[in-house]
């Protein structure tokens, strides 16, 4: 039967699988890697002198770092080997991300892909040179370690991958 015949309006096409999603997780990640790089602006702008600022006397403090390896400092001599690594999360992201319909794993993703991309940009356009660079790394917790608003945004993304693979989230919402 036709429109007309039945004088029901004709169905809207379907949303292709995930495209919500994908503009869910392009959303998030667009937010807060502008955060992670106005605030690295910020940081090296007001801390360049060596300055430390205290937030939490004793657990939080602003000092600027610029760091060439990972984590804790770790692998400061393969620079090159994490701008690999972080284009690569950036890339699976925008891949597995087309097929995602939960909104717990679009946030986890974005938050990902934010935090991938706010250090990549570092290693790709900061000093010493391009795929070499250091990141700007500001926030000190309590002398343990210091990072960003994109290392947040990675551990984020961590916390809620491990909560959706214990409850059995799949990337489709369904539990399993």
């Amino acid at each position: 039967m036709t429109q007309a015949s039945t004088g029901a309006p004709a169905p809207l096409p379907a949303t292709p699988p995930g495209r919500g999603r994908l503009v869910a997780i392009t959303a998030i990640a667009a937010v807060a890697f502008a955060l992670d790089q106005i605030t690295k602006v910020i940081a090296v702008r007001q801390l360049a002198g060596g300055q430390v600022v205290p937030v939490l006397a004793g657990w939080l403090e602003l000092r600027l770092v610029r760091n060439p390896g990972a984590a804790f400092s770790l692998g400061e001599s393969l620079t090159w080997a994490f701008t690999i690594l972080a284009a690569g999360v950036v890339v699976a992201v925008a891949w597995v991300g087309r097929r995602v319909q939960s909104r717990a794993w679009a946030a986890t993703l974005g938050l990902l892909a934010a935090g991938a991309a706010g250090n990549l940009a570092d290693r790709l356009f900061r000093a010493p040179g391009f795929g070499r660079g250091h990141v700007v790394d500001f926030i000190d917790y309590a002398g343990y370690f210091v990072g960003n608003v994109a290392d947040i945004a990675i551990v984020g993304a961590m916390v809620l991958m491990v909560v959706g693979v214990i409850r059995g989230v799949g990337l489709d919402g369904a539990r399993r």
